[in-house]
């Protein structure tokens, strides 16, 4: 199957860098699948979306967004692509409701993708707001007014640049809720530039982090959790620390890699979850009392710090 979006080699200078704003990127994205492009301010996430949706033309490497040259094919290309900048950039002086009858002017969408402007408004908590001047909007109400007029023409792939930024818990969870329906549901690409590690847990498929311009990891969080921690951490809950005999069990059981005592039980590193109930059934063979044995599977914060403490602190 062809990626949806995909990028080689993808570099750009800008005048006045010292190094490459985005050096040697290679990634990919399938139909439905969110790709969370994680790093700090600066790493080259912008420049990415920019690139991939033909607002800059790259230095080096090559893309291909929907089977599409961004540089050549721009115009048609934005045609079926939204785009969710940090920045609103909203007319203060219309109401979201006028703002995004603007925009359907200017796509020339028909009737029926006008009808859409109320859906999204209400989907995105606007009803209310909708036809009150943009001036006067909170940050978190202007963000979703931006995302509703990036999902007007209902376009097949998303460039999502901070989405959650600047909104309340409520709001946040809606807008994740959305971007999630729009991937599993409407089968809808999209690339999501963000900070907020627990959103881009919640959303991603895989993840590709970006330092200094340079792609450092990019893959499923389990796999490459894989690769930063052998095995599956747990703790098993013997309500007080483990003694020697104990843990002589344990690490005599197959396939556990570390147990060490803690002041409930054990932390024990097995090769995998199954480990865990081979485990418990020595222990209670033995007629130790085991009240749980809970698995820890690294987050995705977790992974993300591991990449950039694992990221080579050169300059270049």
């Amino acid at each position: 199957m062809t990626p949806v979006v995909e990028a080689h080699g993808l570099g750009r200078d800008f005048p006045g860098l010292a190094r490459p704003a985005l050096d040697g990127l290679t990634i990919d994205a399938e139909a439905g699948e969110v790709v969370a492009l994680l790093g700090p301010n600066g790493a080259g996430k912008t420049t990415t979306v920019r690139l991939l949706n033909g607002v800059l033309a790259p230095h080096a490497g090559s893309s291909r967004v929907l089977g599409l040259d961004p540089v050549a094919d721009g115009d048609a290309l934005r045609r079926r692509t939204g785009v969710l900048t940090e920045n609103a950039g909203l007319d203060d002086r219309l109401t979201a409701r006028q703002n995004l009858e603007v925009v359907a002017r200017i796509r020339g969408l028909p009737e029926r993708g006008r009808a859409r402007i109320g859906e999204l408004l209400d989907r995105l908590g606007l009803a209310e707001r909708a036809d009150a001047p943009v001036q006067g909007a909170s940050t978190g109400q202007r963000k979703r007014m931006a995302l509703a007029r990036a999902l007007l023409h209902d376009p097949e792939v998303l460039f999502l640049d901070e989405p959650t930024s600047g909104l309340d818990p409520a709001a946040t969870r809606d807008v994740v809720d959305l971007i999630a329906a729009l991937a599993t549901e409407r089968g809808r690409t999209v690339l999501l530039c963000t900070h907020f590690l627990a959103e881009a847990g919640r959303l991603a498929t895989r993840m590709a982090v970006l330092d200094r311009g340079r792609l450092t990891a990019f893959g499923r969080p389990n796999d490459l959790a894989r690769e930063l921690w052998p095995g599956l951490a747990a703790t098993v809950d013997l309500g007080a620390p483990a003694d020697e005999p104990t843990l002589a069990v344990l690490r005599s059981c197959r396939g556990v890699l570390e147990a060490q005592p803690v002041a409930a039980g054990v932390a024990v590193r097995v090769e995998e979850r199954a480990v865990l109930a081979v485990l418990v059934a020595a222990l209670v063979a033995r007629e130790v009392p085991v009240y749980a044995a809970t698995p820890h599977p690294p987050t995705l914060e977790d992974v993300y710090f591991a990449l950039q403490a694992r990221a080579a602190p050169e300059e270049y």
